[in-house]
């Protein structure tokens, strides 16, 4: 245990040397905002592109593994939204606080984590969590919210989904990736070195943005942010361990691999969304501040207990 934490270490404290950079005012919400972007759009889509483009559809793609793990987030998302529902909460914003119940920060923390700590084999199962993530649930809270407040589900409702879901550089990169694999063409030296230096900056300058934008977040309704964070940081990987390990079996390394990624804290997109929605955008910040701190201590647990090659 004290060596998962101390090799997780270093990843939290490049957080919080960003959190720091926020607090200060070192750097600003706009210097963050170019920072994030930059990660989000380049240093992670080269990243991804050069992982998914030198493996094939078969190394990347697991059936059951996209059931286990569907299903495990799925019921976690149930649980947080039929509790909303309990305490009155309307449509959407009960399906804000069940995307904190369940959706992670892969892309930004998990992948570059994940593949230090488990090798570069765990780009694939990492990858295939992050895709259901956006496919289907970045999806449901659009129709969900949308849906609650028309009452019905509409075309354009339709048409922004597959554009966020085009415009989304994870998703495009992946894709690219995998379509170079699939026309078995190498990649050039120069073009390999490009990206992997643009690459090796996700690590870095995506834990640091984290850490930057964590401090301007507010910590209001901490009890529902402690509820959600307990749902996300124990019953997601909970529920995903059921279905790797007993409903829907996969391979030792990639069930070890997809509950650690299930294990992470809130999402920074969920708060994006809730601010650009108008829903619970406090509530979602709250989560993902809460979360975050309290995962340095809660992600060594879970590594520790599935294990590291």
């Amino acid at each position: 245990m004290v060596e998962i934490f101390l090799r997780t270490l270093p990843f939290f404290a490049i957080i919080g040397l960003g959190f720091w950079a926020g607090r200060t005012r070192f750097f600003t919400e706009e210097a963050t905002a170019y920072l994030t972007k930059f990660v989000f759009f380049f240093a992670l889509s080269a990243m991804l592109f050069r992982f998914s483009a030198t493996l094939s559809f078969e190394e990347i793609f697991n059936g059951r593994l996209v059931v286990a793990y569907l299903w495990g987030t799925a019921a976690v998302y149930g649980i947080a939204t039929l509790v909303a529902f309990l305490r009155g909460l309307d449509v959407p914003t009960a399906s804000v606080e069940a995307q904190c119940a369940a959706i992670g920060n892969v892309g930004f923390l998990g992948l570059p984590m994940l593949a230090t700590l488990f090798g570069e084999a765990a780009i694939g199962p990492v990858m295939l969590g992050l895709t259901v993530d956006l496919v289907v649930f970045s999806s449901l809270i659009v129709i969900l919210i949308n849906g609650g407040r028309d009452g019905r589900l509409t075309l354009n409702t339709l048409r922004l989904i597959g554009l966020g879901l085009l415009k989304n550089p994870m998703i495009a990169s992946i894709t690219a990736g995998l379509m170079w694999s699939a026309f078995s063409l190498p990649i050039p030296r120069p073009m390999n070195d490009f990206l992997t230096i643009l690459g090796g900056a996700a690590t870095p300058g995506a834990l640091f943005a984290i850490g930057a934008s964590l401090a301007g977040r507010s910590a209001e309704r901490v009890q529902i942010a402690a509820w959600l964070s307990f749902c996300k940081l124990v019953l997601h990987p909970l529920f995903v361990a059921v279905g790797v390990l007993v409903l829907f079996p996969v391979d030792t390394f990639s069930a070890s691999v997809i509950i650690a990624a299930s294990a992470l804290p809130v999402a920074g997109n969920v708060y994006m969304l809730a601010a650009h929605y108008g829903v619970a955008p406090h509530r979602a910040s709250a989560a993902i501040l809460l979360s975050t701190a309290v995962s340095i201590l809660t992600v060594p647990l879970v590594i520790a207990w599935v294990g590291t090659p």
